[in-house]
């Protein structure tokens, strides 16, 4: 658990200092490039010496810092809007697809990968273990964004039945939830379908099938249990990176999170927004994975013995 804290500790520090760089890094004063050619300079240098972008680089980056903990990320250049409220009112919705795919992910994958092995088993039915393959390989190589542009094409252009954006009840979210779970739900499924394939060649499954017990229950109580370990651990890892990679979904279906408003901040040139956002993006990808490295360490035991 500390190699982990450590770890996590060792990530926000860098995250902190990349998210800090990329706002001096960017070519040209970002105050005058949010304000536009037009500001007046007197209107500019007003901004700047309210936003503390005079102040030497070191006295930026423990403000910074110090703003990070104690939830100040900073105000809008454009709005002068609090960057944590702007936060606040869009990270739910981004975290409301993210586990909803989630989950839709794991309920889709896990039983369509457990089929497979058992119906693939001992190199039988070679047509559905192409087909498994090829269907589950073509559907994690698509992007999400070219899902979602595909589904809002057919399900509400043509045919008219899911509004094709915005947040507007509970069939707004089943286009975007949809975009983002294809991909995953197919990998849990190569996933499982591996995983479950060994299980079913180990001993105790033979000795279970010896003592005729019933293949539903040998199936469900005994293998896919233990085909499950990895299966949760890359179930934890797909939340992360689904919460970071929603952006382009999100632009696609204007729904009103997070990958959203960061869309808007940079082609707007509002750069603390989309600072506050990544750091708050990355921030949720490395609680995630080190939530799932401690339940993983807690199912497994093993798993910190060979890492040690």
């Amino acid at each position: 658990m500390l190699r982990r804290l450590l770890r996590f500790a060792a990530g926000l520090a860098a995250l902190m200092v990349a998210t800090f760089a990329m706002i001096h890094l960017i070519p040209g004063d970002p105050v005058r490039a949010a304000l536009g050619p037009q500001a007046p300079p007197d209107l500019i240098a007003a901004r700047r010496a309210a936003l503390g972008l005079d102040d030497s680089l070191v006295r930026q980056f423990l403000d910074y810092v110090g703003g990070v903990f104690t939830g100040d990320f900073g105000t809008s250049f454009l709005s002068g809007e609090p960057v944590g409220q702007i936060v606040m009112d869009r990270l739910p919705n981004t975290l409301s697809l993210a586990v909803l795919a989630t989950l839709v992910a794991l309920l889709v994958g896990v039983p369509l990968g457990l089929w497979a092995a058992i119906r693939t088993e001992n190199g039988r039915n070679r047509g559905t273990e192409v087909g498994f393959t090829t269907g589950t390989g073509a559907a994690v190589a698509v992007p999400e964004f070219l899902y979602s542009i595909a589904l809002v094409v057919v399900f509400a252009v043509v045919l008219g039945w899911l509004p094709p954006a915005g947040k507007a009840g509970a069939l707004s979210y089943v286009l975007p939830v949809a975009a983002l779970s294809i991909g995953p739900a197919a990998l849990i499924a190569r996933l499982v379908r591996a995983e479950t394939a060994r299980e079913l060649g180990k001993d105790y499954v033979r000795l279970a099938r010896a003592k005729r017990l019933p293949a539903a229950r040998v199936h469900l109580r005994h293998v896919l249990p233990n085909a499950l370990t990895a299966t949760l651990t890359t179930g934890g890892l797909l939340l992360g990176g689904l919460i970071a990679g929603s952006v382009l979904v999100e632009s696609v279906f204007a729904w009103p999170g997070l990958g959203m408003r960061m869309t808007e901040a940079i082609t707007q040139k509002d750069f603390p927004v989309a600072q506050g956002v990544i750091l708050v993006y990355g921030a949720i990808v490395l609680i995630v994975n080190t939530a799932v490295d401690l339940a993983l360490a807690v199912l497994d035991p093993k798993s910190t013995i060979k890492e040690s």
